[in-house]
């Protein structure tokens, strides 16, 4: 053999032996890597003899089975074993091995129970306490002599003098009395000043009659406490009647602060509850109010329910109109709460993946309630205590799609609202079953998306080039080759159908 010829077979063993490594190696990744399989490296040796493989499988096509491995029919990819250990694990969980944890990056969550209380805040504004009004009547007709400089506004005291009135019907009943009075007799005395009382005379003004033993025909009406002078109707020179209103007051030693609170909010508020009121008239300053009313309508436009609320008013220094903030704080109640991340939302129902043991999960349904800060109140199917996965669920959640270990949606599950999406064409959000993955698309048909896609770790496909129906036509509407897009799909039949199409914006 010349020289030359011995160093091309030189090359060429080596490249051969390199590929054999190579192959081998990436057997080796598959074989430790993949999630169900929980089998590590130093163990390769001893799985390839013992674990029993059952049949091979297209995983685009996994109701078809193969007696021995090869390439796929359908698709340009190789056979994938079935192995007998893989089957057993149906309908229990999921195994994940160590190096597909930490590839994933899979990260888990403890379950916590604490008190939680969500503080509610609302603007409010500065109103008259209305349980805090008093009028004042004419207690018999007759006439109006002066009335003292009083307008509506103005601030009074109690006692201070309103209007002078005329009754003509006082006189006579008092001339009466005096008369009766004169006859020395104790019984008619005593019921003739019961009528002069229930005439509405003051029982000072009695007694003035009695001491003085003069008719006192005219009156001097005063407020019957302090406050603002809402509504004057008395004025110089007019004739009133018995039970004609003259003024109204509203007192001021306490006033309202009335909120409007947001519905969703308004359930845990009741009736003596405090609450922290900081008025723009007053900044840094934090002042203590009382929840006196909750108002039995919310508003239909605004979605709010009115709230109001008493604080005392010292030195008249809060006044109607001024406007600052409330805050209601939440009544304290235990909760279990998890990650947000933690809970894989379908629409229908919520599930969380929870650790069984050392790469070993299942998924479970659970009840949601309020969301505070990153994390969600669960109202059902958690224990205090248990580790839940918080990262890398939705790989793990395809594949135990893909193995039917997803429990039957019940009538107890999430009560939750589906989320909103930006979608190019509006679709209901991925329902169990469908996997979502990003791709660019390459021809757009009637019925057909061929699209070059990322790859689908929940139906074990590499990163490839396809066509899949349309649910409906209208789903490739403004579609143009070479457009980012992420698609949600599912196996309907034999078929892969797109059920939902998002434009990504470059």
């Amino acid at each position: 053999m010349t020289n030359s010829g011995f160093k091309k077979t030189a090359v060429a063993v080596a490249l051969l032996c390199a590929g054999i490594a190579l192959g081998w190696g990436l057997a080796q990744w598959r074989i430790s890597g993949g999630i169900g399989t929980g089998v590590s490296t130093a163990e390769t040796g001893a799985a390839k003899a013992d674990r029993k493989v059952l049949y091979w499988y297209d995983p685009m096509v996994p109701t078809q089975k193969f007696d021995k491995p090869g390439k796929s029919p359908f698709m340009d990819m190789a056979l994938v074993p079935k192995y007998a250990e893989e089957d057993m694990q149906q309908g229990s969980g999921l195994n994940v091995s160590a190096q597909a944890v930490q590839a994933l990056g899979l990260r888990t969550a403890v379950v916590e129970q604490r008190d939680i209380g969500a503080d509610v805040d609302a603007l409010g504004t500065v109103q008259l306490n209305d349980r805090d009004v008093s009028i004042v009547q004419a207690r018999s007709a007759g006439f109006v002599e002066r009335v003292y400089a009083r307008a509506p506004g103005d601030v009074v005291a109690a006692g201070a003098p309103l209007a002078d009135l005329l009754l003509p019907e006082w006189v006579a009943a008092q001339r009466e009395f005096l008369e009766v009075r004169a006859l020395k007799d104790d019984t008619l005395t005593a019921a003739a000043r019961q009528r002069l009382a229930l005439l509405g005379m003051p029982a000072a003004l009695v007694a003035q009659v009695e001491r003085t033993g003069e008719p006192q025909g005219r009156y001097v009406v005063t407020f019957p406490q302090g406050g603002l002078v809402a509504e004057l109707m008395v004025r110089q020179g007019m004739t009133v009647s018995a039970g004609a209103s003259l003024v109204r007051v509203n007192g001021l030693a306490s006033v309202w602060i009335e909120a409007a609170v947001p519905e969703a909010q308004s359930g845990p508020l009741q009736l003596g509850q405090d609450a922290q009121v900081r008025l723009a008239a007053f900044p840094g300053e934090t002042l203590t109010a009382r929840v006196v009313s909750i108002l039995p309508e919310a508003n239909r436009d605004t979605r709010t329910v009115r709230v109001r609320l008493e604080l005392s008013n010292p030195g008249q220094r809060l006044k109607a109109g001024m406007s600052g903030q409330i805050v209601l704080a939440g009544r304290k109640q235990p909760a279990l709460l998890v990650p947000s991340e933690a809970v894989i939302r379908t629409g229908k129902r919520a599930l969380v993946y929870v650790v069984d043991g050392p790469g070993k999960y299942h998924p479970v349904q659970v009840q949601l309630g309020a969301e505070i800060g990153d994390r969600l109140v669960v109202q059902g199917g958690l224990i205090a205590g248990q580790q839940v996965v918080a990262s890398a669920q939705f790989l793990i959640d395809s594949e135990a799609s893909l193995r039917g270990v997803i429990p039957p949606q019940t009538d107890t599950g999430a009560r939750e609202t589906a989320p909103q999406t930006t979608a190019a064409q509006g679709t209901a959000p991925p329902a169990a079953g469908s996997f979502t993955v990003r791709g660019e698309v390459l021809e757009v048909a009637p019925n057909v998306l061929t699209l070059a896609h990322d790859a689908v770790p929940g139906l074990k496909w590499p990163a490839m080039t396809m066509g899949f129906k349309l649910e409906k036509p209208q789903l490739a509407m403004g579609l143009l080759p070479k457009q980012q897009v992420r698609f949600t799909f599912s196996k309907q039949g034999e078929d892969y159908v797109i059920t939902a199409v998002e434009r990504i914006k470059p």
